[in-house]
């Protein structure tokens, strides 16, 4: 796929114009601190375990944007910083009823740095998945819902699922 098909430009209503783009190994630190802030944002204070996530995620990370099994588009403003992002796990998935495509999508880090927020940035970050989902023959795709996010994903047809969950001790 070639960088035009995944990159767009919007001005929006006199504000900043923003590049939508994927993202690449470069970028590795900015996507690892993103996630922590997006943690942080959320209420998480335990310093020691927020350093530690970041170690882990950026291992994690390196191996999957490297493999491609993971994506991450950000959006850049005209002045060249990084304004949001959000990132797809490609999640190898066997064959069901529902779809017999190869992979799962599971959109993770989906973060908008204050400075940017309430610009409809996110909802642009989560479409450019979708699109990109779409194009690869991707049938399904899942995600996690803040609060705050909810409303945004589900103005893009998002709904929720019969999916439980149980955290083994």
């Amino acid at each position: 796929m070639e960088q035009t098909d995944i990159a767009s430009i919007k001005t929006l209503a006199g504000r900043d114009v923003f590049v939508i783009r994927e993202a690449t190994l470069n970028d590795l630190p900015a996507l690892v601190a993103q996630r922590r802030q997006m943690y942080e944002d959320m209420g998480y204070t335990d310093t020691a375990r927020l350093d530690e996530l970041e170690k882990a995620f950026e291992l994690w990370l390196h191996d999957k944007l490297e493999d491609g099994h993971y994506r991450n588009w950000l959006a850049e403003s005209s002045d060249g910083r990084i304004a949001a992002g959000a990132g797809l796990w490609l999640v190898d998935w066997p064959p069901q009823m529902m779809d017999f495509a190869p992979y799962r999508g599971y959109i993770m880090n989906v973060y908008t740095s204050p400075d940017f927020r309430k610009r409809g940035l996110a909802k642009r970050m989560i479409q450019t998945i979708v699109n990109w989902c779409a194009d690869q023959r991707i049938e399904t795709v899942s995600l996690h819902a803040s609060c705050e996010g909810r409303p945004v994903y589900e103005s893009l047809g998002f709904a929720p699922t019969n999916e439980m969950r149980l955290r083994v001790p």
